[in-house]
């Protein structure tokens, strides 16, 4: 198999495969996992294993195996059929919430406010960021798949950290979620933010710290950063832009649920997840009728640590970052 080595701006290395060899091991993992029910047979897209191979380094054993983890995560979790009513309570705040603007690259933005947690419950603030993710991926448009996360750090302090829930949101995003994050934005986090991620950083791979930037909104390069990612008028006031509209809950509640009836649609035959440009041509292949998937292989290897998989630095609560702590902007990883 033929591959090459490109190397990133931060002197690391990420494998890249000509699609033939990429769609080769993609059918690789399509007969490992053998035959699906329908929701999950849609969720292995050709776009959805290339995710899980890309976290792993294209390494179809390593990859084979997340993805059954996540298979069997849904098949239990069932994060598609969670509903607005379920977790309005854990909304009400606007820490977590879709923007009603998208980036000019065409990416879902999500923006995350630590100091407005409202729920001491570690099992509803999970639920809820899981609520927001699958929203975010239903709305990413044909071309895309990964979204932008803004995260405000206004009013935050020590207090705001859980250590618990920093540890499940860091399982639920690194084995559920892999090469979702395009771009991370922290805007105005605070002096003790930068010695913790000194500590994390040496464990994150040099592809996933340049898809974070650090934004101050005293520095003479935000305005730029903010820019050359958004369209000023559409971008809130709290991080550089001309709309002071602000979050409503209610308004909000509206827009999530006019969007929970477009779910069962998007999880039925024929209309599976947004592949995105970039990945190999579709696979017509059918597995063979006597291949079925074992959900439960390697249960307990299932919390390994995951050496070149996409990196989250454990964060306030349930926002997880990684993040590049310089001032200075460094140019985006696509």
């Amino acid at each position: 198999m033929s591959s090459s080595l490109n190397k990133s701006s931060s002197n690391g290395c990420e494998k890249v495969l000509p699609l033939e060899d990429q769609q080769a091991k993609v059918n690789e993992v399509r007969k490992s996992i053998g035959t699906l029910p329908d929701k999950l047979s849609i969720y292995c897209s050709d776009a959805s294993i290339c995710r899980y191979l890309r976290a792993r380094n294209w390494n179809v054993k390593k990859a084979t195996k997340m993805l059954k983890d996540t298979l069997k995560w849904r098949s239990e979790y069932k994060p598609e059929e969670i509903r607005w009513e379920e977790v309005a309570d854990e909304a009400e705040t606007g820490k977590i919430y879709r923007s009603n603007y998208i980036d000019k690259h065409g990416r879902t933005v999500l923006v995350m406010r630590p100091s407005f947690e409202n729920s001491k419950s570690t099992k509803g603030q999970i639920r809820y960021l899981v609520y927001c993710m699958e929203n975010a991926i239903l709305n990413l448009p044909q071309e895309q798949e990964q979204m932008v996360w803004l995260i405000d750090f206004q009013g935050f302090n020590l207090s705001h950290i859980s250590v618990k829930v920093t540890r499940e949101t860091a399982h639920v995003l690194q084995e559920h979620y892999p090469e979702r994050l395009g771009l991370a934005i922290l805007y105005n986090p605070p002096k003790f933010f930068e010695p913790f991620w000194m500590l994390v950083k040496p464990f994150l791979e040099p592809k996933t710290r340049n898809k974070v930037k650090f934004v101050y909104s005293d520095d003479i390069n935000t305005k730029k950063i903010m820019e050359d990612h958004f369209d000023m008028d559409q971008l809130e006031s709290a991080f550089g832009g001309n709309d002071t509209t602000g979050f409503d809950i209610n308004k909000y509640a509206e827009r999530m649920k006019e969007d929970d009836k477009k779910m069962p649609a998007f999880w039925t035959k024929g209309n599976p997840p947004a592949p995105a440009t970039s990945e190999p041509v579709p696979n017509n292949d059918t597995p063979s009728s006597d291949s079925t998937i074992k959900l439960e292989d390697d249960a307990a290897d299932s919390i390994e640590k995951r050496n070149g998989s996409e990196g989250v630095l454990p964060a306030p609560n349930h926002t997880m970052l990684t993040v590049d702590s310089s001032r200075n902007p460094t140019k985006e990883v696509q």
